[in-house]
């Protein structure tokens, strides 16, 4: 992993992980096995991963699937990680894109990014939306959440894991969220229109009863004014009711 190794490592990146000794840890082994055979790997417990950079050569590395999947279940999309080679000096990654299993939804390959902790980065946010809402709790209504996730740009050591916002403001059916009302955090630069509805309540549908009664009403009143000649009259043509219809 030699471009990882000689390149990824800056002066800042370094003074910046001894400084968070609380992030999460992982590591990794060089990988010579590609393609298909990568399936003896995954059997032995070993997932296959891919490391690269703004100006680093990419790297074929393995991690150990336990240990991987243990992580993945305790931090969030955008936490950094210090990634560790065969002992080497450690690097921050994000974890970029996992690829799954389409029925286990186990890891089937890993993508990790190397990031400079001098540069921002752009991301998307999860939204969490937390409290009660008076519009569904006592007035039937269904919470609607427009968008799930906004884009920010940040350092890495400053992206937030997730945004929460209460709904308890959506006390009608005419009271919206917008990305405006959201909490940013400072060193954050949000990149989402502001004026976007992030959650809202929609009205219970009210289903119209079908008017049978009305209807079988003045069929019966037709009958008692036509009397006998009106039934042979209806004989000789379609029903009224039927002759709109058609037209």
């Amino acid at each position: 992993m030699v471009g990882l190794r000689a390149q990824s490592i800056l002066p800042e990146a370094r003074f910046r992980m001894s400084a968070a000794p609380a992030r999460p840890k992982l590591a990794a082994a060089r990988r010579e096995i590609t393609g298909k055979k990568v399936s003896y790997m995954r059997r032995d417990g070993r997932l296959p991963a891919v490391v690269f950079g703004r100006g680093l050569t990419s790297d074929s590395v393995s991690l150990d699937t336990h240990e991987f999947e243990s992580l993945r279940r305790q931090v969030g999309p955008n936490t950094l990680i210090d990634l560790s080679v065969e002992g080497g000096i450690a690097a921050p990654v994000l974890v970029h894109g996992v690829q799954v299993h389409r029925v286990t939804r186990k890891p089937l390959h890993v993508d990790l990014y190397v990031v400079r902790m001098t540069e921002e980065l752009t991301v998307d946010v999860a939204l969490v939306s937390e409290g009660i809402s008076e519009a569904v709790e006592n007035a039937g209504g269904t919470l609607l959440h427009v968008i799930d996730h906004v884009r920010v740009r940040a350092l890495p050591d400053h992206l937030p894991e997730a945004i929460h916002y209460s709904i308890e403001s959506l006390e009608t059916f005419d009271d919206a969220i917008h990305v405006s009302d959201l909490a940013i955090p400072s060193d954050a630069t949000l990149l989402t229109d502001p004026s976007e509805v992030v959650a809202k309540v929609l009205p219970p549908r009210v289903e119209e009863e079908p008017e049978v009664a009305e209807a079988v009403e003045g069929e019966e009143g037709a009958e008692g004014e036509e009397g006998a000649e009106g039934a042979e009259g209806a004989e000789g043509g379609p029903p009224a009711a039927e002759a709109g219809d058609e037209g």
